[in-house]
């Protein structure tokens, strides 16, 4: 990895650390938080050796959602993304461009487990597939040409492409999104970890990740809501407003 692992227990800590991993580089930096540690970097379609087919899933999934929305997406990847935001398995990941949001997200589950926040350089990891933009530190969208070797119908049709996972920005087109701060990874057809994305034995220079353990979790929660991090900020949504006001 880019950097070895840092053990966090606290907001400052996180802030130092990575002012410490990031005074040398100029690109943009996305973080994930996991709230247990031994978590790999894998989309939800893809865990625990799923055979789930995409397209069986998108086609159910359309098959009832379009009689509830009031507006239909206007193409594959927008399917998707509405599947990520409601919590049906698909090929992305997401990230976010606050190392806040993903370390309230490593502390907000699992309190007996430790956490990792991983650190992630989009640019690198675009490298890796062979994405190479004008602007040096540019983050394609899905509308990019290079994304359309990741549409489902692209991967359906043939069975000889295996490509490394990608970094791309999109429409933040819902409250949490843009709350979150939300960007994705979308993988291919493979399994492929994000965190071990690359040719057997090149350096895994794009991602690093720090460590939070357990006995910090509840510290660091506590640190978060005082700074204004708490979940009615990341879901701006009733049922978030709702929990605040439940009793024990």
């Amino acid at each position: 990895m880019r950097c070895e692992d840092r053990t966090v227990t606290s907001v400052s800590d996180m802030i130092e650390s990575l002012k410490n991993d990031t005074n040398d580089y100029q690109g943009p930096v996305w973080f994930r938080g996991q709230s247990r540690v031994d978590w790999k970097l894998e989309p939800r379609l893809m865990r625990g050796g799923s055979e789930t087919i995409e397209s069986h899933l998108i086609n159910r999934f359309k098959q009832n959602a379009t009689y509830l929305l009031n507006q239909v997406p206007r193409g594959e990847f927008e399917w998707l993304f509405l599947m990520q935001h409601h919590s049906v398995p698909t090929r992305l990941l997401d990230w976010s461009e606050s190392p806040l949001v993903a370390l309230y997200f490593a502390v907000s589950e699992f309190p007996e487990c430790d956490a990792a926040m991983w650190l992630l350089l989009p640019c690198t990891l675009n490298q890796i597939s062979n994405f190479r933009p004008e602007f040096e530190f540019e983050v394609p969208s899905f509308d990019d040409e290079h994304l359309k070797n990741y549409l489902p119908t692209t991967i359906s049709s043939e069975r000889s492409t295996h490509l490394d996972p990608m970094a791309a920005i999109a429409p933040r087109n819902s409250s949490r999104m843009h709350a979150q701060q939300g960007v994705f990874t979308i993988s291919h057809r493979e399994n492929i970890y994000i965190e071990d994305a690359g040719q057997t034995g090149s350096p895994r220079d794009h991602i690093w990740r720090y460590i939070i353990p357990a006995a910090n979790k509840t510290t660091v929660a506590s640190e978060l809501k005082l700074i204004g991090i708490s979940r009615f900020q990341l879901f701006p949504e009733l049922e978030s407003l709702a929990a605040q006001f439940k009793t024990k």
